[in-house]
């Protein structure tokens, strides 16, 4: 990636630490599906209006997986005022996942009765650097994970293997076969493992030019599986979050987990 973006990695962090902001965290890219070997731009942004810019969003740790797994180059990263930008080259016929996946900390702590609070990578930093006098000392890790998925040609799942890591969606309906009417079926995991009683909410692009958001929400079952039934051809921006006390880091008090993806519905 390019030195301009290298140095905005705790920017990545700041932006995603925390799952229940207003603003929301989205990757959009051009195209989700094309029939022969072209670019396709993917913008991303923070913003109280999906698919709308408002605040550029980092993308110094984004990664491209292609269809045979290996590792995509990403060009022409560039951070602009309300967004950033970059292109990625889907030579190879099959499905790309674009993702940022990150792990990070947040802590919490209190210097004389006032609240403080500092995110980072580094945890033992973060620790060490504390004031000598702080009280109420709270550390949390965190992982987020922000992406979409685009295809050249005939779809295949290889680059959407769950890695194990973190909250994911398995996607037993291809992500780039959403039809409007018709129903995905997803099965949420947590560390690989099915993940019950989550809540996914779902917005579709376009909130501008409405008076609600007509946002809905599915919840997983026993077996962590959700059935989503598209109402419309469009965008739709998808999140879900948990917490739980299952932090790798000895000193972190809890763990919270997000999930963030963009979708496309084709019409019928």
């Amino acid at each position: 990636m390019p030195s301009l973006l290298k140095s905005l990695g705790l920017a990545t962090l700041l932006a995603a630490t925390l799952p229940a902001q207003a603003h929301k965290l989205w990757l959009l890219p051009s195209h989700t599906a094309v029939s022969e070997p072209q670019w396709i731009t993917v913008d991303a942004s923070i913003s109280n209006e999906i698919f709308g810019f408002e605040r550029a969003y980092p993308v110094d740790a984004v990664a491209v997986t292609g269809p045979d797994s290996n590792e995509v180059n990403v060009d022409n990263a560039t951070r602009m005022h309300t967004r950033s930008v970059f292109d990625v080259q889907l030579e190879q016929e099959g499905s790309y996942r674009i993702a940022v996946a990150q792990p990070g900390f947040f802590l919490m702590y209190e210097v004389d009765g006032e609240r403080k609070r500092a995110r980072g990578n580094d945890a033992e930093k973060m620790l060490k650097e504390l004031p000598e006098n702080a009280s109420k000392v709270t550390l949390t890790e965190s992982f987020n994970r922000l992406e979409t998925v685009v295809t050249q040609g005939a779809p295949n799942s290889t680059a959407l293997k769950p890695t194990g890591k973190g909250l994911e969606i398995e996607f037993l309906t291809h992500p780039n076969d959403l039809y409007a009417g018709e129903t995905a079926k997803w099965r949420l995991l947590v560390d690989g493992k099915p993940a019950r009683d989550l809540t996914v909410e779902l917005v579709p692009g376009g909130t501008r030019y409405r008076d609600s958001q007509q946002d809905w929400s599915v919840t997983s079952d026993k077996k962590g599986m959700v059935e989503i039934t598209w109402p419309a051809a469009g965008r739709y921006f998808l999140e879900v979050g948990t917490s739980d006390n299952k932090a790798n880091h000895k000193k972190a008090d809890n763990r919270r987990l997000q999930y963030i993806g963009t979708f496309e519905v084709l019409p019928m």
